[in-house]
């Protein structure tokens, strides 16, 4: 993890004398209520998930293992009369807080005192853990903040003027707010639930408005695209319409354009356009990519400018890195939005602003960028994919009669399997198949002899000389460990008879010192 806020916890470990030279090792968390099954029993999980920001954010994606669950929240059930009661509510908030802040005690004194870690390098290391960002969506971020729904959890603005940043919201500032009102006053005029403790107030050095970080998918890609600006599309279009049916009609080539896409690499078709009753962010990702050609000429132009402006704020986001030139395209691309997005007042499809948490949250996303690096791998579509291996196949694997048990062993077996396969790989158990090791058994396959291609990251010193190039490889091999076991002797490697210089027939490693990334020139972000 990279951006400010690791540079300054980083900073602060280095001036304490008790915790200098120590590894910063920040906790990332992420939790995501979800459903298994509506028709038996409306059957939720709400799991919590851990990864570390000392790992590449490709290795945050969830097929990479670089996020783990390690509890499921419980979810207070009662009977319905009582699901409104104020006290019941309070009552699922603090659970939820002392729920994590239980789970998460184990790391509180590493965050004040240095624990040796073994690192995955096999070096040993002080280590200093410390709260990182959150993943969640917004109803989420309400529950981590304290604050009341409608109000956003990073900024002090009041919900009737979500249409600009304010001042920024910490949890001293939150902690004098309480401490001079009542219940009612908080709650309406500031938005902020005294009866509930964040569970980062039990941990040192941790603010949860500081730590609520961008969500790329419900924010940006299922929020402000497919709930608000196509949703609004489509109701200009209803509204502005001659008739229903020339409405229909518009509809239809709409969604007749988009299915005329042609075929490309890496682009999905909608053979029947955007109507589709249930949308996932994969396809709302692939609508944003032809959606815009698709409404010119039925819509204003300023319509066509606003989604234009939004759609490169979006693709500018989601990119795997940011520098300044970059954040100051987005402050620019967002202003333009907010210019643009007034037509849909000016045509009555929202005559009363845009008052939107979704929408608000984006003023803070090159401030959380500064804070937190790239967004791309702190998303909630993260722990979204996370939910297939962790909760939905092991449910289905089940016998469904009080299958939370079943799912933590099975959660716990295949993690011991993956460690055990790492472990069982670095030690060289896993090379080869069955059928070479049998031959090499029965004498049908010497040791030296290769069954199949080369090893590309291991290869042997004839075979790296072929691809290479280089001919006279292996006796430049053999005169270069010359040369580094004796170092005193001043003749010139060439001059050295071969017969004088160390054998070497074995395994050569390549690492590779560079690497080239390219992408698609019709969308930098990947």
């Amino acid at each position: 993890m990279s951006g400010h806020w690791a540079y300054k916890k980083a900073d602060e470990i280095s001036e304490d004398p008790l915790t200098h030279g120590s590894m910063l090792v920040p906790i990332i968390l992420g939790s995501d209520k979800t459903t298994v099954s509506v028709a038996t029993g409306n059957q939720e999980f709400h799991p919590l998930y851990l990864s570390i920001g000392n790992i590449d954010n490709e290795m945050q994606q969830a097929h990479r293992e670089g996020l783990v669950p390690v509890a499921f929240l419980a979810i207070p059930k009662t009977a319905r009369e009582y699901e409104d009661d104020e006290e019941f509510r309070l009552f699922k908030k603090q659970v939820y807080h002392q729920s994590i802040a239980k789970i998460l005690a184990p790391l509180r004194p590493g965050m004040t005192t240095p624990e040796v870690m073994r690192c995955p390098d096999g070096h040993y290391r002080w280590a200093i853990f410390q709260l990182g960002p959150y993943i969640a969506d917004y109803l989420e971020q309400v529950f981590l903040s304290g604050i009341v729904q409608g109000w956003c959890p990073k900024c002090r603005v009041p919900p009737s003027n979500l249409e600009k940043a304010g001042l920024p919201q910490f949890r001293d500032h939150t902690d004098t707010l309480i401490e001079t009102f009542d219940l009612g006053e908080l709650w309406d005029a500031f938005g902020v639930v005294s009866d509930v403790i964040p569970f980062t107030d039990y941990f040192p050095h941790a603010d949860i408005h500081q730590l609520i970080t961008p969500d790329l998918l419900h924010q940006l890609i299922k929020g402000t695209f497919k709930d608000h600006l196509v949703a609004w599309v489509v109701e200009y279009v209803e509204t502005h319409a001659a008739s229903k049916h020339e409405a229909k009609q518009i509809l239809d080539e709409i969604d007749w354009r988009i299915a005329a896409v042609p075929a490309f690499p890496g682009l999905r078709r909608f053979p029947e356009g955007r109507g589709y009753k249930q949308w996932t962010g994969n396809d709302s990702k692939v609508l944003m990519k032809v959606f815009l050609p698709a409404i010119v000429g039925f819509v204003p132009d300023k319509m066509v400018h606003c989604i234009a402006a939004f759609l490169d704020f979006c693709y500018l986001a989601r990119w795997s890195a940011h520098d300044t030139l970059c954040l100051q395209e987005m402050n620019q691309t967002l202003e333009s939005f907010h210019e643009f997005r007034s037509i849909f007042q000016e045509t009555g499809i929202q005559p009363k602003g845009f008052s939107l948490p979704r929408q608000h949250a984006l003023v803070h996303y090159v401030e959380n960028i500064r804070l937190f690096s790239s967004p791309n791998g702190l998303c909630s579509s993260i722990t979204e994919s996370k939910h297939i291996p962790t909760v939905k196949r092991p449910w289905q694997q089940s016998n469904r009669n009080n299958p939370i048990g079943q799912i933590i062993r099975m959660n716990t077996r295949l993690s011991k399997l993956a460690a055990v396969r790492v472990e069982f790989g670095r030690r060289g158990m896993l090379q080869g198949d069955i059928i070479s090791h049998v031959r090499r058994v029965v004498g049908l396959l010497k040791d030296d002899d290769s069954d199949g291609e080369d090893d590309p990251e291991h290869p042997h010193d004839g075979a790296l000389t072929d691809l290479l190039d280089i001919p006279d490889l292996p006796n430049m091999i053999w005169r270069f460990i010359h040369d580094q076991l004796y170092l005193d002797d001043h003749l010139a490697a060439e001059n050295i008879p071969l017969d004088h210089c160390p054998v070497f027939h074995g395994r050569i490693s390549v690492y590779h010192s560079a690497t080239a990334t390219f992408y698609a020139p019709s969308e930098l972000s990947g």
